[in-house]
C-alpha cells in the first residue's frame, strides 16, 4: 500500500529513499537531473542504459545500485511522448509500484519532470496509479507473511502540484475503498455492511445519511424492491446519503446503485458455475460508496444525493415466483417473468423514489445488470445508455479524462415493445436472447421520468479485467468511481 505522496522542491538525487525512478522518452537523451541521478550512481546508470540497449519502450527498465542515500535507481520507458496520455502514466506508475513491491522499497523518489508530470492531469493520474497498483485486498489470510503489506512512502521531487497529489489520494482511497467493500464476501458484506459504511462517510461535513428496513419500503410502497428482498432472511436496506456542499436550494446531482449482496437468482436459480463471484453484484453499490468518499474527503462546492437499494437475492419460503406482479414505486405494475433479473426491480424503485423525492439536475445508475454486456463488450467498457444527450456527452468527456472506457448503445423505442407485459404494464425480460443490455436499459427508463439519465450496466468491468497494470489480477476494480467524480468536478467549473 502507499502510505503517503509528499511533494518536494529538491532535486530527485538529493531526497534520500529505497528507491529512485526516473523515466525516459523514446529517442530523448539523458536530461540534466538524470546526469546528476547518474553520478550518484558513479556512471553506472548510463552505462546500463548504453550496455543494455535500453530503447524506452514503455514499461521497460533499467536498475542500478546507488549509494547510501538513494539504494536504487532505476530508468522507466516511457514510450513515445506524443502518444503518452494520461492513462498511460496511470498504468505505468501502477507498473512502478509493482516492481517497487517486489523489491521491499520502503520509500521511493519519483523525478517528476521525466515523465511530464509538472502538468496537473499528468501528475494526478501518475498517483493515483501509485495508489491503485499497490492495492492487495489479504484480509482474509491466516498466513502473517501472505497477509503483511509493506507500506510505501512516495516523495514526487519538482514542479509537481501538492493539489493534485493530494486530490490523487482521496480518489485512490476511495477506488480502494469500492474495491475492498466488494471484495468481502456476502456472509461479511451485508445490506447491513452497506449502510454502516455510509454511515462512516457520512461522519463527513455536509452530510446527511438515513437508512430505510424493509419495513420502511414496503409502507413507501417499494414494491418492487421488496419483492426481490422478500425471500432473502438478510434484513434489506435502502440507503440515503446527502451531500450538500453547494448552494441552498440548488437541485442536487444524484447517483443510484444496484447493492445486490449475494444473488442466488432466487427462484429462477443460477447455475453453480462462479456462484461465488455473484457476491460482486453489489459493485454498483460500491461505486456509489466510492464517489461518496471522494466527495466526503474533497468537500465540492455542489450538492450530491446517492441512493442505494441493498439486499440478497435468494430462494428462500417466501421467495418471489416467476409469474407474480409487483407494484413499483411510481405505480407501474411488473410482470416476474425471472426473478434473476431483479437488480432493475430493485433500481426502479431507488431510481423512482430518487426522482420523486430530489428533483435531480442529473441522474446516474450504476448496476451490474446484465450478463449481456460482457458478451458484447467483454471486460473492456461498461455499457451506457441514457435519454439526454448532454448529460451522455458529459459521461464520455469524463470517461475520455479518467480510462474508465464507456460505449453508448441504443435505445431505440422499438426496444420498448419488448417490455410490454400481456397482463401488467411491462415485464422484467425483453426479448428472448436478444438485446438483453438494452433490454435492462429501457425498462429502468420507464422510473426516471424527463429526468436527465445514464445507466451504466457495470457488468464487464466491476471485476474481471486486469489491464492496465493498476487494475488488481483478481478481485473487485472499483470501477467508476474516477469518472463519475471527474464528472462531477466538471459540473463545477
Amino acid at each position: 500500500m502507499v502510505k503517503e505522496i509528499k511533494v518536494s522542491s529538491k532535486s530527485a538525487d538529493s531526497v534520500k529513499a529505497d528507491l529512485c525512478i526516473t523515466g525516459m522518452f523514446d529517442g530523448k537523451s539523458m536530461s540534466k537531473d538524470q546526469k546528476s541521478l547518474d553520478s550518484v550512481c558513479s556512471g553506472a546508470l548510463s552505462s546500463a542504459v548504453e550496455l543494455s540497449g535500453f530503447d524506452a519502450k514503455f514499461g521497460k527498465s533499467v536498475q542500478v545500485f546507488g549509494n547510501s542515500s538513494l539504494k536504487r535507481v532505476s530508468v522507466y520507458g516511457a514510450g513515445d511522448k506524443a502518444e503518452f496520455k494520461t492513462d498511460n502514466a496511470r498504468d505505468l506508475a501502477a507498473m512502478i509500484v509493482k516492481d517497487a513491491q517486489k523489491h521491499e522499497a520502503k520509500s521511493i523518489t519519483v523525478d517528476a519532470g521525466s515523465f511530464g508530470l509538472n502538468r496537473d492531469a499528468f501528475c494526478q493520474a501518475f498517483c493515483e496509479g501509485l495508489i491503485l497498483g499497490a492495492y492487495s485486498f489479504n484480509e482474509y489470510k491466516s498466513d502473517k507473511k501472505e497477509k503483511k503489506v509493506t507500506p510505501i512512502t512516495v516523495t514526487v521531487t519538482g514542479n509537481a502540484s501538492a493539489a493534485m497529489v493530494n486530490k490523487a489520494l482521496a480518489i485512490g482511497d476511495s477506488v480502494s475503498l469500492a474495491r475492498d467493500v466488494s471484495n468481502h464476501p456476502a456472509n461479511i458484506a451485508t445490506p447491513t455492511f452497506l449502510a454502516n459504511h455510509a454511515k462512516r462517510i457520512g461522519k463527513a461535513k455536509n452530510f446527511k445519511v438515513k437508512i430505510l428496513d424493509y419495513k420502511d419500503c414496503k409502507k413507501l410502497g417499494m414494491g418492487a424492491f421488496c419483492g426481490v428482498a422478500q425471500g432473502a432472511k438478510e434484513p434489506a436496506k435502502a440507503i440515503i446519503m446527502e451531500y450538500m456542499g453547494g448552494e441552498k436550494g440548488d437541485k442536487p446531482f444524484a447517483l443510484v446503485g444496484k447493492g445486490l449482496t449475494f444473488d442466488s437468482g432466487g427462484i429462477s436459480l443460477k447455475p453453480g458455475a462462479k456462484m461465488d463471484e455473484m457476491k460482486f453484484d453489489m459493485c454498483g453499490s460500491s461505486t456509489v460508496l466510492g464517489v461518496m468518499n471522494a466527495i466526503a474527503e474533497l468537500q465540492p462546492k455542489m450538492n450530491v444525493v446517492a441512493v442505494i437499494g441493498s439486499t440478497e437475492n435468494m430462494p428462500g419460503s417466501n421467495a418471489q415466483r416467476p409469474g407474480d406482479i409487483v407494484t413499483a414505486y411510481n405505480g407501474k405494475t411488473i410482470e416476474i417473468l425471472n426473478t434473476d433479473a431483479e437488480g432493475r426491480l430493485l433500481l426502479a424503485d431507488m431510481l423512482s423514489y430518487t426522482v420523486d423525492k430530489y428533483k435531480p439536475v442529473g441522474m446516474i445508475d450504476f448496476a451490474t445488470l446484465t450478463g449481456a454486456v460482457l458478451i458484447a463488450l467483454g471486460h473492456k467498457s461498461s455499457g451506457v445508455m441514457g435519454n439526454n444527450d448532454d448529460l451522455m456527452k458529459e459521461v464520455k468527456k469524463s470517461s475520455d479524462n479518467t480510462g474508465e472506457r464507456v460505449w453508448e448503445l441504443p435505445m431505440w423505442e422499438e426496444y420498448s415493445e419488448d417490455i410490454k407485459s400481456k397482463i401488467a404494464d411491462i415485464k422484467n425480460l425483453g426479448a428472448p436472447m436478444q438485446a438483453g443490455t438494452i433490454a435492462g436499459g429501457v425498462f429502468l427508463q420507464e422510473f426516471v421520468g424527463d429526468t436527465p439519465w445514464v445507466h451504466m450496466d457495470i457488468a464487464g468491468m466491476a471485476w474481471g479485467p486486469t489491464k492496465p497494470s493498476y487494475q488488481p489480477k483478481n478481485g473487485a476494480t472499483g470501477y467508476g468511481v474516477r469518472i463519475v467524480y471527474d464528472l462531477l468536478e466538471n459540473r463545477i467549473k
